[in-house]
């Protein structure tokens, strides 16, 4: 869509001599849907379109601890952009209707499948602009970046941290969530036609339906070992304190639905569990528990780190985080020279593969699937016994017919 369609639709622009900026929507900002009768409307005009639809989502992540959709951005050839809030939606089965049975373009797909299937939203097919600008070989894949590129225009960004349960929704911020997915489908077919011209399209597609049909990730291991800072504490009972804390805030957390850092930042948890206070009072002099708000818990807070300092030695952490894979990749010189020599081999010649077919090594093969191969190799490394191990740790058909032979060279060598 160049700039004189864009005028002659109305798109509020501003030509600066390079790419034309985008302020709000070709049909200016849509209506947000909020009852059933406008959703059935909306579902009409979605259902009369063509081709694939643009689906984009809204969450509050740095507000609310659930993760939850709300607002879902749709456009389609044909249909116009629809808003929709699911939030004050009851019966989402029309939608249902119309998009299961649909091709799905997103950007970045992985960070809004999620949200999207807790309302029973799933795409029949998929089309990931992030993943496929990746597999193209563009540096930088940004959706504004890759817009601009590819088809020279600048999206008005600036909302996407905001508070999307905020309501009503300002104005500024629907156009922000509209542009999203005002050129969707654009780019896309820019990115399929230069994915073909690089023989890469199959690829791509395998890609797709990897993520498509990806199942939701297990609960993560002592998700606690992720607060920010935690590697200052270096003995089972502070580790124990920073557990205690961290499970007594994400309780209350869900309870609230508040984003975590929102309850107590991490920095909060580690600075207690350093300065180790023995009383409300000395809980209430450190930076953040000296808070209007934060004083009416400080008694429950100091009650956690206390229970820490209970606890039998039979139930404080390791020091160290379990863990089935291998050991640190700094390690293997001294614990295993032939794995270290092992992965150098095949890093070198996974990263030569990538540069000649213009891939970021991480999509050729994921580093953790070539680490846990270099430490633990099959009895037998000849190319299908390496091919064996790389469909089983998830590699699609394409990086095996891509990597299995380096490989399986790599996993031969020794230190000596």
């Amino acid at each position: 869509m160049g700039s004189a369609e864009a005028e002659d639709t109305g798109m509020e622009i501003e030509s600066t001599g390079g790419p034309v900026l985008l302020r709000e929507p070709t049909e200016g900002t849509p209506p947000v849907v909020t009852d059933q009768s406008a959703l059935a409307e909306a579902c009409a005009r979605l259902a009369a379109g063509t081709g694939a639809v643009a689906v984009d989502t809204e969450r509050a992540s740095g507000y609310r601890y659930w993760p939850k959709a709300y607002l879902v951005q749709l456009r389609r050839e044909g249909s116009g952009t629809v808003l929709i809030d699911p939030t004050e939606l009851d019966d989402l089965t029309p939608l249902r209707n119309v998009l299961n049975s649909l091709e799905w373009v997103l950007h970045a797909a992985s960070q809004d499948l999620p949200c999207l299937a807790e309302l029973d939203l799933h795409p029949a097919a998929l089309f990931d602009t992030e993943l496929a600008g990746r597999l193209a070989g563009y540096e930088r894949v940004a959706l504004g970046t890759l817009v601009e590129l590819l088809l020279g225009y600048t999206l008005e960004k600036g909302h996407s941290a905001a508070d999307w349960s905020k309501r009503p929704l300002p104005v500024d911020w629907l156009n922000y969530a509209a542009l999203d997915v005002e050129l969707l489908i654009q780019l896309r077919e820019k990115l399929e036609a230069e994915l073909g011209a690089q023989g890469k399209l199959e690829w791509a597609q395998q890609e797709f339906e990897f993520v498509r049909t990806a199942p939701p990730p297990g609960p993560r291991a002592e998700p606690w070992r992720r607060t920010s800072g935690v590697h200052k504490i270096r003995n089972p009972r502070g580790l124990a304190a920073v557990r205690e804390l961290w499970q007594a805030r994400d309780e209350l957390a869900r309870k609230r639905d508040r984003a975590p850092s929102r309850i107590l930042p991490d920095s909060a948890i580690i600075n207690a569990v350093t300065a180790d206070p023995k009383t409300v009072e000395e809980l209430q002099a450190l930076p953040v528990f000296s808070g209007r708000v934060q004083r009416k818990y400080t008694a429950s807070w100091l009650r956690h780190l206390q229970a820490a300092k209970a606890l039998p030695a039979s139930e404080l952490p390791s020091p160290s985080q379990p863990t089935d894979g291998p050991p640190p990749v700094n390690r293997w010189a001294d614990k295993d020279p032939d794995a270290a020599a092992r992965l150098s081999a095949a890093r070198a010649a996974l990263t030569a593969i990538a540069e000649d077919r213009r891939l970021p090594v991480e999509n050729l093969l994921l580093p953790d699937l070539v680490r846990r191969t270099c430490w633990r190799p099959p009895a037998e490394t000849d190319e299908e016994s390496v091919a064996s191990v790389l469909r089983a740790g998830g590699a699609r058909p394409w990086q095996v017919g891509l990597t299995a032979t380096a490989l399986s060279k790599a996993l031969q060598t020794t230190a000596s």
